[in-house]
C-alpha cells in the first residue's frame, strides 16, 4: 500500500505531468460479461497511474489488442481511463488490487485481496469462463472457484469448476512476449476458445 502511493508521488519521468491514481484498482468491463480475464496486479506506471486495470502498460497493449481481434473490445489500445474503450461480453480484473514492488505480487497480497475478487465475481452473474493470465492468477481463480482437482498450469489448459471453466494463458508480460513464449496467435487461440465455451451458454 505504501509502495503504490510512493510510486504515485514520485512518478516516472515520462509521466511527471500526470496525476497518478495511486489507489486500489477495481475491475473494468461489461457487467453482463460471460468471460472474465484475470490478471496479476496493476502495473506501477500502468493501472496504478491510470486507475484502470491493464491500461497504459505493455501487457495491456497485448491484452486489449487480442480482445479487439476477438471482437470483445471496440478498440485495440487503452491508454487512459477516459479513452473510449468499451468491452463487450468481457470483464478484466486482477487478483491483487494494489501495484506491488517489481510488479510481483505475493501470495499474502493475493490472499488479502481474495474477498474483493469474490465480491466482484459474485456481481458478474453471467460469467462462465475465467481466463487466467499466468500461474499466479490461475492459483487465485482455482482458490476462488474451488477447483478440485487442480490441473498443472500451462498455456491452453482448461478445467471445469462447477458452472465455470478456467482457461489458462501465459501472461502477456514483456518477459513472455519479447522471448516468443507467448505469441499473438497463442493469445488469440485462448480467446477463440473462450468464445466457443460461452457460445449458447444462455
Amino acid at each position: 500500500m505504501a509502495w503504490r502511493e510512493q510510486v504515485a508521488a514520485e512518478r516516472r519521468a515520462s509521466f511527471a505531468d500526470q496525476v497518478y491514481w495511486g489507489r486500489p484498482v477495481p475491475g473494468f468491463g461489461d457487467p453482463q460479461a460471460r468471460i472474465v480475464v484475470l490478471g496479476l496486479a496493476p502495473a506501477a506506471h500502468g493501472g496504478n497511474r491510470t486507475g484502470r486495470v491493464f491500461t497504459g502498460d505493455r501487457s495491456g497493449d497485448w491484452l486489449f489488442a487480442a480482445l479487439w481481434r476477438a471482437g470483445l473490445a471496440n478498440q485495440p489500445t487503452s491508454t487512459a481511463a477516459d479513452d473510449g474503450l468499451e468491452l463487450s461480453d468481457a470483464y478484466v480484473l486482477a487478483a491483487v488490487r494494489c501495484a506491488p514492488p517489481q510488479n510481483k505480487p505475493t501470495p499474502a497480497e493475493r490472499d488479502a485481496c481474495a474477498p474483493f475478487l469474490h465480491q466482484e465475481l459474485g456481481l458478474l452473474r453471467r460469467v462462465r469462463v475465467v481466463v487466467a493470465l499466468g500461474q499466479f492468477a490461475y492459483q487465485a481463480a482455482a482458490a476462488e472457484l474451488g477447483l478440485r482437482p487442480r490441473p498443472r498450469f500451462g498455456h491452453g489448459v482448461e478445467a471445469a469448476a462447477g458452472e465455470y471453466t478456467v482457461l489458462c494463458s501465459f501472461h502477456p508480460s514483456q518477459q513472455n512476449t519479447f522471448t516468443g513464449r507467448l505469441t499473438e496467435p497463442m493469445l488469440d487461440a485462448v480467446f477463440d476458445r473462450a468464445k466457443e465455451l460461452v457460445a449458447g451458454s444462455d
